[in-house]
């Protein structure tokens, strides 16, 4: 097919806007699925993605539409809306020459979908306006209208009303499409130049890479090298990507496809790598994608010990359907031998420990989430701790820096003073405030990131009853009074549940643990000391009782120092047992604190 009956593009929004239902909608006018396969959401192919109603993986598939005569080839991208996926939404967009940006009629302009918008337009990408949801009662459809002509400053003519559930105004997507998106750029007689934008492990045929030509042809049987890791590998299948995948002959510049070549090793295979021909090769790599920073920092451990190289192989295979995952070996005295994992969010991190169960069958404990600090010391040296177990001696340390970020908040105007004072109470700093409209406001403020890992956006949700939106970029480092939480446990430390915390939220912080722990570490022969300190100071503290034996019931009236001297020596051995007793800690207590008020 010539290049310029091809177009590629993604379909951006906020969560939960219909990015997903109207792509099942254009499959269906265009008849790429049969009636049999269709069904809702059905690009979200992982039971994950259809319990909790969300997309967590960008979808590519190929879709064939003929118009005035001619037939255009459609290769689709379906992304995430949330923000910790917001690394696969910069993949999609690279990869495509337009967008359709989807706005709920109901909601009008999120967080989110600002922050998508952004990413498309600096990509220089082709942006098709969509106001879905217009047959509901409570669209506000010239409201929503507004709003974007003052986002983007188009005509508001150009902005398409649709119904996704309905269908009603899809087929003019379809058209905006062919006349509004620019058919993508290359030459299919230069040398091959390949885009690999995602991948995923198959146990029975390696690795199959999702890549964009933009430059040559790739045919099965030839013979290919990636650039970045410079091995050598043959095509022994290409083609394109439909709801299965579908072999063909040739892939030429300007399309989407797949391949597979027998890759075993997960290192061989990373994303934003270039493919070219061993025998004529290209002459630089493509300029991939920017290397994604993690935001939270946690430790995976298996459950049993022996299952440390299963779970290796685990993460390692899953990084390959999830590049913004990363993960180094570490160990720890409580939990032994794991790895210290960076997420881009609590939701990511929720994500990966429940695929790790479902697709590998792994159960993991997880430690405190943290993010990472730089800390300076009095040799004028920077350290980056990722871990509170990693942090210099307190006489060595000069100053502590911790990662600040810039949030956009959009709710209704009623909820404004709470959601500032949510904000203040975690360290914010009110940088702007504009009213998007009469009753809708976009607030901007300077906060530490540590400050939203834990519960931000639960309490920011359930404060606007679920109006708000929510989105983040880092904005640089600031000096912080940051110091380390110890929990204790019969004078023993438990560096798992060690933390670095503002100090003025410290006292706090460690009697709401030590109250939590008292609560679900289960009552042993012997008392148990849980304590909160700082250095060596204990700042809180709560007792577990003893599970106690009557040891006087045998005794029937009498001297009371019978009974004294029962209990004297029942509290020898106690004594003794407290020496040498091991205190079980259930995996409940690691995420306990996560769900502290």
């Amino acid at each position: 097919m010539r290049m310029e009956n091809i177009r590629n593009f993604c379909i951006i929004a906020h969560i939960d806007h219909g990015k997903s239902t109207l792509a099942d909608r254009l499959l269906e006018i265009t008849h790429t699925l049969s009636e049999r396969e269709l069904q809702d959401q059905v690009l979200d192919d992982m039971d994950l993605e259809r319990e909790k109603g969300i997309t967590i993986k960008s979808h590519a598939i190929q879709m064939d539409y003929a118009y005035q005569g001619k037939t255009y080839k459609f290769n689709l991208i379906d992304t995430p809306g949330h923000v910790d996926f917001s690394y696969e939404v910069s993949r999609a967009i690279a990869s495509c020459e337009g967008a359709i940006l989807v706005v709920d009629a109901t909601q009008g302009i999120q967080a989110q979908t600002i922050s998508n918008l952004y990413l498309a337009i600096n990509h220089d990408l082709d942006i098709i306006p969509v106001i879905n949801k217009i047959d509901m009662d409570a669209a506000m459809v010239d409201d929503v209208k507004d709003q974007i002509v003052d986002l983007i400053g188009c005509d508001p003519n150009d902005i398409l009303p649709v119904s996704a559930k309905t269908g009603v105004g899809v087929e003019a997507v379809l058209e905006a499409i062919v006349n509004r998106v620019k058919p993508p750029k290359g030459d299919p007689e230069a040398p091959l130049q390949a885009l690999i934008f995602d991948s995923v492990f198959n146990s029975f045929r390696g690795i199959i890479a999702y890549f964009k030509v933009v430059n040559g042809t790739i045919r099965t049987g030839d013979k290919v090298k990636f650039v970045n890791t410079g091995r050598e590998y043959d095509a022994d299948e290409v083609g394109i990507l439909r709801l299965k995948m579908v072999p063909k002959n040739s892939i030429s510049a300007g399309d989407v496809g797949y391949i597979i070549s027998g890759v075993k090793e997960s290192s061989e295979v990373k994303v934003g790598d270039t493919i070219t021909h061993v025998v004529n090769p290209c002459n630089k790599a493509i300029a991939g994608f920017e290397d994604v920073k993690p935001m939270v920092f946690a430790g995976l451990y298996p459950v049993d010990a022996d299952e440390y190289e299963d779970l290796r192989s685990s993460l390692e295979k899953l990084k390959l359907n999830d590049a913004s995952l990363s993960f180094e070996p570490e160990s720890s005295l409580a939990l032994g031998f794991g790895f210290r994992c960076g997420f881009l969010g609590l939701l990511h991190m929720e994500i990966i420990q429940e695929r790790l169960f479902r697709e590998f069958d792994m159960d993991v404990i997880n430690t405190v989430p943290n993010v990472s600090y730089k800390v300076y010391t009095t040799k004028g040296e920077m350290v980056e701790v990722h871990n509170p177990s990693g942090l210099p001696e307190p006489t060595m340390i000069d100053h502590i820096e911790e990662p600040v970020i810039t949030a956009q908040i959009i709710t209704k105007s009623e909820y404004l003073g709470a959601i500032m004072k949510l904000c203040i109470d975690k360290r914010g700093i009110l940088k702007n405030q504009v009213f998007i409209a009469s009753d809708r406001v976009e607030i901007t403020f300077r906060m530490p990131l540590s400050e939203i890992v834990f519960d931000f956006y639960d309490k920011l949700k359930s404060i606007s009853r679920g109006y708000a939106s929510f989105d983040y970029f880092m904005d640089g480092y600031q000096p912080a009074k940051l110091i380390k939480l110890d929990i204790l446990l019969n004078g023993e430390m438990v560096d798992a549940l060690s933390s670095l915390i503002h100090f003025d939220h410290a006292y706090d912080f460690g009697r709401k643990m030590c109250e939590k722990l008292k609560e679900l570490i289960p009552r042993q022969q012997f008392d148990i000391a849980i304590q909160a300190a700082i250095g060596s100071k204990i700042i809180a503290r709560e007792t577990v009782k003893a599970v106690r034996k009557d040891v006087t019931a045998k005794c029937y009236g009498g001297d009371i120092s019978r009974k004294r001297k029962l209990l004297e020596k029942q509290k020898k051995g106690k004594k003794r047992m407290r020496q040498i007793g091991q205190v079980e800690v259930p995996q409940q207590a690691f995420l306990a604190v996560l769900k502290m008020d």
